[in-house]
């Protein structure tokens, strides 16, 4: 008869149990499900100390001088971490500069029409970059680095090496030549862009980008492939 009444009482909850409050606990305390792998975004305050680090390796040490393990550790984090936010040197450098394209894009058409036609294909696609919707971001990249010596280098490490170097790496001359002929080229651009959108000069403001090219794409294809004389001889 005892036994019986003790069939009526409650027992207390087992340790472990799924009832009551420790049903609750157990709800609290579950981990919450794994998230899938993939590519996390990056942190903020991470990234902005790589870029900070990038511009300054990129402007004293310049592209080629700099190196992603420098700048990780400039930055205080790991190199693996670094290709994992940028991939390449490349790209951390055009986020560095905050470049307003990727010319490994846009440079296939520039070569696509061969040796003689290097120096009009540069200009349209100058002027197609400056004239379009990248235009406010080229325009402070220039602007930057007429009043900032550090953004100057960072101009020049672009233009040099990911847009020139690019051009005369096609050309079969000795490297010394393809550096000197690369650096006149530039001078040519950089006066186009700041005489037509910074200084505003007329008439390369209202010039239209055909006749432009028609009329400095000569010059810069002298540049590139004409005659010159080179230093020392």
């Amino acid at each position: 008869m005892g036994g019986r009444r003790d069939r009526g009482r409650r027992r207390p909850a087992r340790p472990g149990a799924r009832g009551g409050d420790a049903a609750e606990e157990d709800q609290l305390s579950t981990p919450e499900p794994a998230r899938r792998s993939g590519r996390r975004p990056g942190n903020p305050d991470t990234r902005d100390a790589v870029l900070a680090a990038a511009r300054q390796a990129f402007a004293e040490r310049g592209f080629d001088g700099a190196t992603i393990r420098g700048i990780a550790s400039a930055a205080g984090v790991d190199p693996a971490l670094v290709h994992h936010y940028f991939g390449s040197k490349d790209k951390l450098f055009l986020a560095a500069i905050e470049a307003p394209a990727n010319p490994a894009d846009l440079l296939p058409e520039v070569l696509a029409g061969g040796r003689d036609d290097l120096g009009r294909n540069v200009v349209r696609l100058l002027l197609r970059v400056w004239d379009g919707p990248m235009q406010p971001a080229a325009l402070a990249l220039v602007r930057s680095a007429i009043t900032n010596d550090w953004s100057a280098k960072l101009l020049r490490e672009f233009l040099v090496t990911q847009v020139l170097r690019r051009v005369v790496g096609t050309l079969d001359m000795p490297a010394g030549e393809r550096e000197l002929r690369g650096s006149l080229a530039a001078s040519q651009l950089i006066g186009l862009v700041v005489g037509r959108y910074v200084l505003k000069l007329e008439p390369l403001v209202s010039a239209t980008p055909d006749w432009l090219a028609a009329t400095i794409g000569p010059t810069v294809q002298r540049y590139l492939t004409g005659p010159i004389e080179l230093p020392g001889r």
